[in-house]
């Protein structure tokens, strides 16, 4: 005899995160920021007392966000990266018979997210660029519909929601359904038309926007994020979150990379660079690839993905996969963008008729 478990969470495939890369490759599979921690932020760490436990309300770094964002403390909430707060939220929201609401391709986090709730998934397919079809996200709003998650820069295809589409989006959506908008790659964007959900969350109560410290702080390594959003949904958040499961070394590298701020942007800088550098590359080989927001780059491989995946291994590039549909890759060290675009011309070369038209020119 077997102990009885709930069908829909054995069936479940666990998350399966990027894969790591032998000594002489680079491991671009994981979206993390390929700079070592700065000296302040390791500094800051080792100065955790880690025989007691953590603030469960991470109060200091709470009230640094609120200052720094002008919102009060309840306003703020923190969590073991900012995928914890999504599960918070979506177990605060929904459950049994209701549904959430998001497109596809996107997070590959998110299906599994809503199903341990007990809701329903329901996916909008993205568009043939690579960009949430929000108009069609509207359309499919039901009165079972209790949250919808907007991902901006969307993972995996690096791209964005402008604003325009956003607000209009936002008029279409009842007030008392939660919108979360995912902005973990927020501070990669150099769109200028690109939405930006803090300063919208006074003209939309339900609106919960995400932020981590991941990716632009790299601390991907510690699992620390934020959400910023109304007082009682975010308490709702918190009632459902494990506690003190944001640990101190991670409460105070946070801080410590909010002081070192201006020294990570430079770094964010200096990837955006990197990522022009790919995306020109990849065009001048003929590649079609959405306009890239995130660190990383959307290859679409279609059914030559698995093949294509191979040619960049056999290159010293680890990347993520997505079969069949296309490989996604991190902007990684300056030494990997080379390698990353032979291996793309090889893919050009070997298996541009797999690959088919809607990847190459």
């Amino acid at each position: 005899m077997a102990v009885i478990l709930r069908p829909e969470i054995a069936s479940l495939a666990p998350y399966r995160q990027g894969r790591p890369a032998a000594a002489d490759a680079f491991k671009l599979s994981s979206n993390e920021s390929p700079f070592p921690p700065l000296p302040a932020v390791l500094e800051a760490i080792a100065a955790a007392q880690v025989n007691r436990y953590p603030d469960g309300a991470a109060t200091a770094l709470r009230v640094r966000l609120a200052e720094r964002i002008g919102v009060t403390i309840d306003e703020v909430h923190v969590g073991a990266g900012s995928v914890s707060i999504l599960h918070q939220l979506v177990q605060a929201a929904a459950g049994a018979g209701d549904e959430v609401l998001y497109a596809w391709r996107s997070f590959e986090a998110y299906p599994g997210i809503v199903t341990v709730s007990g809701a329903t998934s329901v996916t909008v397919p993205n568009l043939p660029d690579g960009r949430h079809d929000l108009d069609a996200m509207a359309a499919a709003i039901t009165e079972r519909t209790r949250a919808v998650v907007v991902c901006t820069p969307n993972n995996p295809t690096s791209t964005i929601v402008t604003g325009t589409e956003f607000e209009a989006f936002m008029t279409k959506v009842p007030e008392t359904v939660l919108v979360i908008l995912d902005e973990a790659y927020r501070e990669f964007v150099t769109d200028p038309h690109a939405v930006e959900g803090i300063p919208l969350l006074e003209a939309y109560p339900n609106l919960v926007v995400l932020r981590t410290f991941s990716k632009a702080y790299g601390l991907a390594g510690l699992r620390v994020g934020y959400a910023v959003g109304p007082s009682y949904i975010l308490d709702a958040a918190r009632a459902s979150m494990i506690a003190l499961s944001v640990t101190e070394p991670a409460q105070r590298a946070a801080i410590a990379a909010l002081d070192a701020e201006a020294q990570l942007l430079e770094q964010v800088e200096t990837l955006v660079e990197r990522r022009t550098a790919v995306r020109d590359g990849l065009a001048a080989q003929g590649w079609r690839i959405p306009e890239p927001q995130g660190n990383f780059v959307w290859l679409v491989t279609g059914e030559a993905t698995a093949a294509a995946a191979e040619v960049f291994e056999e290159h010293g590039i680890v990347a993520r996969v997505f079969a069949p549909e296309g490989i996604r890759i991190s902007i990684g060290e300056e030494e990997s963008v080379e390698k990353l675009l032979q291996a793309a011309a090889e893919v050009v070369a070997t298996l541009r008729d797999s690959v088919g038209s809607a990847g190459l020119g």
